[in-house]
């Protein structure tokens, strides 16, 4: 088990303990240092402590983090959609419908399961069941997904996430038309006070969250909105949108259930009602090559779903 410790100094005084090992140890995100401290991984003085501990100068805090728990998915051969591969990093174009990692109802045929058949040595990157797993899109949504494929890259790109370094931009078939041609939702998101599965910008505990849009294409009854990140909060793009009273076409979670119907043009009304999956696409994705650190950038083609409605869209007037 990887060691560290170190003495909390006067600056750090009156610090949450969290937050003052994520200092120390910056791969280490807050929540993942939280479960270690709950699970008793880290100490102070020996003893075991809260995560909203406030350290005092001279507290001496201690780990041993557990090595990563043996992968328990198998290998299985699903095909891929590679933009880019070396030995550091793999840049896929994820398809709708494929679940990132290993969970509760999809124990195999997951992208997890592809990519340990694809790389055999990804075994034990970043630990658990999200071997070289630095970000995640949701089942239903699709596009250009990083996996890093060893320890150096993994710590990297971690961290560039962490520091809101990796620029994500996204396409959004939406509800309705927009009133101006730009502009930035900024509302916090935390989860939904009574539904665990659903985040929500009425959380009792949020975290500050900003998305920039701007239309990229208007429809009759619908917008294509091209989407920048400037956080990376779960469901963002989703609950943003519809908290502009624009969700997203096929969102059942936080959409319209049947919000084609509301459409005047019998055409728009057909086209839109044959979706089945929210229409999101990750677009376009930047970051700095972890042994280089040079920047790459990557677009990823449109679904073929999602490219089928938009042109089914293009020819109604």
């Amino acid at each position: 088990m990887p060691f560290f410790s170190f003495t909390a100094t006067e600056s750090e005084a009156g610090h949450r303990l969290d937050t003052v090992i994520v200092a120390h140890l910056p791969t280490l995100s807050r929540s993942r240092a939280s479960r270690l401290i709950r699970a008793g991984h880290i100490t102070v003085n020996g003893l075991i402590k809260k995560p909203g501990y406030l350290t005092r100068p001279g507290d001496v805090v201690r780990s041993e983090i557990p090595s990563p728990e043996r992968i328990t998915c198998r290998p299985e051969a699903i095909p891929l959609s590679i933009l880019y591969e070396d030995r550091d990093v793999i840049v896929l174009n994820k398809p709708p419908g494929l679940v990132v990692h290993p969970g509760a109802g999809h124990k195999s045929r997951t992208l997890v399961n592809a990519l340990l058949f694809h790389c055999p040595d990804l075994e034990g990157i970043g630990g658990g069941i999200r071997p070289g797993i630095v970000h995640r899109l949701d089942k239903d949504t699709s596009g250009a997904l990083v996996v890093a494929k060893n320890d150096m890259a993994h710590e990297s790109l971690s961290h560039q996430f962490k520091k809101r370094q990796v620029q994500k931009r996204y396409l959004a078939l939406v509800y309705g038309n927009m009133k101006t041609s730009a502009g930035v939702i900024d509302l916090p998101i935390g989860r939904h006070p009574t539904d665990r599965k659903k985040m929500s910008t009425e959380s009792r505990r949020s975290r500050s969250t900003k998305t920039r849009w701007k239309i990229k294409e208007a429809f009759f009854g619908v917008t294509l909105l091209e989407i920048d990140l400037k956080t990376g909060r779960t469901h963002q793009v989703r609950v943003h949108c519809a908290a502009m009273g624009h969700p997203v076409v096929g969102d059942a979670t936080y959409g319209r259930k049947r919000g084609w119907k509301d459409f005047p043009s019998r055409q728009t009304q057909k086209v839109v009602g044959t979706v089945r999956r929210q229409m999101l696409h990750a677009w376009q994705l930047t970051f700095l090559h972890p042994r280089t650190e040079q920047s790459m950038s990557f677009e990823s083609p449109v679904a073929k779903d999602m490219a089928s409605v938009l042109n089914a869209l293009r020819t109604i007037r």
